[in-house]
């Protein structure tokens, strides 16, 4: 029913977690109300972003920097450690403000029915931490 490269657009969206049909559907015609300075910025952002963002070699957190924010902190607690399963988890507890301690994010979790093994996670990072 719909030109194919909205039909593109609402897959693309889809493809977002927790983004459905309806969603992806506004989505797809909001971008077409867009001018084209915005489009550009927004293809830019996504580009930058893409580019730029890379896990902290020490904590695995996402940064645009050599090393996160969080572990270039030296007002941290470098005794505590709090192991998270991804990244989204460290900046949900950052905004609560509560915790001063330093992070460590694994590659998912162990899953043997899924074939996860506790080497595929990184855990021999952790363990050297």
């Amino acid at each position: 029913m719909y030109p194919e490269s909205i039909r593109n657009l609402i897959e693309a969206f889809q493809s977002f977690p927790g983004i459905g049909e309806k969603t992806a559907e506004r989505m797809a015609f909001s971008i077409l109300d867009f001018d084209d300075e915005k489009i550009n910025l927004l293809g830019e952002n996504l580009k930058q972003a893409k580019e730029k963002i890379h896990p902290c070699p020490i904590c695995n957190t996402l940064t645009e920097d050599e090393t996160c924010f969080i572990c270039q902190n030296e007002q941290r607690d470098r005794q505590t450690l709090c192991v998270v399963e991804d990244p989204k988890i460290v900046f949900l507890f950052e905004k609560l403000g509560t915790y001063k301690g330093l992070y460590h994010v694994i590659s998912g979790l162990i899953s043997p029915l899924e074939d996860v093994n506790p080497e595929d996670i990184g855990l021999e990072k952790l363990l050297e931490r």
